[in-house]
């Protein structure tokens, strides 16, 4: 799993790659830092897999850009990436763009 980030003003862009699962979970969760961004956005454009790991780390980015009056959004999600979010009802709280 690899992580790329551009920042334009108060806009933060993670564009991730690979697998996100248990093993990676922890590396994506050290890249995960916003700093002053007011838009945190995810890419998930080459994210085939995504485990409850993964799912988590969505849900605590999430609430910690909502605890400080950011916005988290979503994007580019996979199929099978989205069916877990559907199945697991988390589509309905995470902004999937």
């Amino acid at each position: 799993m690899e992580t790329k980030t551009i920042s334009e003003g108060d806009k933060l862009t993670i564009s991730v790659s690979g697998r996100v699962d248990t093993v990676t979970a922890p590396e994506l969760e050290a890249n995960l830092k916003f700093g002053d961004a007011k838009l945190v956005v995810i890419d998930l454009k080459e994210v085939p897999y995504m485990s409850s790991a993964g799912l988590r780390l969505l849900l605590t980015s999430h609430k910690a850009m909502a605890a400080k009056g950011g916005r988290f959004e979503i994007v580019n999600v996979q199929s099978a990436v989205r069916e877990v979010l559907e199945i697991t009802g988390f589509s309905d709280i995470l902004n999937i763009v």
